[in-house]
């Protein structure tokens, strides 16, 4: 891994096709743009059409010529997430880069169309469905990879309740159920590479985080905003983990990449640590049981 990777290391992407979950903003618009300027194309998965044709309109001033595909895609919807996969598949053959980056952040009390707690219903089990109904595309393609976007508050949070991911039980805590689902997305991509290698796949599954960076400026309270902005590295730093683990030359299924900055809050790609519940493979294949019964989609 080279001590300062940039995107004038990125190889060329001229034949593949990637994925971009969430791709309206933050570290979804920068890993779009930074795939689309290695020559991909980019399907950019979105809740919001609207949003989405603007951030289009922002990656093909800064990569002219980028060739790009807007597909409407809710996360918190498991129809919409089932939606999604089918017409990809009724419009593409092969699928190189899954980029799982869609992501609730902090936010209040809530539940998704299917009744799950926001975070974890979004950020893990959206991704888990829709990875798992793409799965027979990535497989059809050689050298396939998913990316899946965790973060440093998977170490901030009380741990996986797998009795009570829904928070029906405890009092609930924006930073605990966001670093709940955190860990779950983590622990799911370290599983995924496990059932993979298990199954003789040729898919790579990695996981990625943007340490401290400021990918939301307008999100969270007025404190915390004035530190993003005086603080955080930006956000085109902040994806570079995820374009690193989706197209680096040395990448290896199980990978986790993040800043190589002090504590990994900032800097260029580099290893990143994860905690032990992270890493715990019993846990993870209970979590994989779950992620199937609540979301119906069953596979490896």
């Amino acid at each position: 891994m080279p001590q300062k990777w940039t995107l004038a290391q990125m190889p060329r992407l001229d034949d593949k096709l990637a994925v971009v979950t969430g791709a309206n903003r933050g570290l979804g618009l920068e890993i779009t743009a930074g795939l689309a300027a290695a020559g991909a194309t980019v399907v950019m998965a979105c809740r919001d059409a609207r949003k989405a044709e603007a951030a289009a309109a922002e990656v093909r001033r800064r990569v002219p010529g980028a060739r790009l595909e807007i597909m409407p895609l809710d996360l918190a919807d498991l129809a919409s997430v089932r939606d999604f996969a089918q017409q990809f598949q009724a419009r593409h053959t092969r699928l190189d880069i899954l980029c799982n980056n869609g992501s609730a952040i902090l936010a209040p009390p809530g539940r998704t169309r299917d009744g799950f707690e926001t975070h974890i219903g979004t950020n893990h089990l959206g991704h888990f469905a829709l990875t798992g109904l793409l799965l027979p595309t990535l497989q059809a393609t050689p050298g396939a990879r998913v990316v899946n976007t965790s973060s440093m508050a998977h170490r901030m949070t009380k741990g996986l309740k797998l009795d009570d991911l829904h928070f029906e039980h405890r009092p609930y805590k924006d930073m605990d159920a966001y670093g709940q689902s955190k860990l779950a997305v983590l622990m799911y991509a370290f599983e995924l590479d496990r059932r993979l290698r298990k199954a003789g796949s040729n898919i790579a599954a990695t996981a990625a985080h943007p340490g401290w960076s400021n990918t939301n400026p307008d999100q969270g309270n007025a404190v915390l905003r004035f530190f993003n902005g005086l603080m955080a590295q930006p956000a085109a730093m902040g994806a570079l983990p995820s374009l690193y683990a989706a197209a680096a030359g040395d990448v290896q299924g199980g990978d986790f990449i993040g800043p190589g900055g002090l504590k990994e809050l900032r800097g260029y790609p580099a290893p990143a640590g994860s905690s032990d519940e992270a890493r715990d493979a019993a846990l993870a294949a209970r979590l994989w049981q779950r992620s199937e019964e609540l979301t119906g989609v069953r596979y490896l």
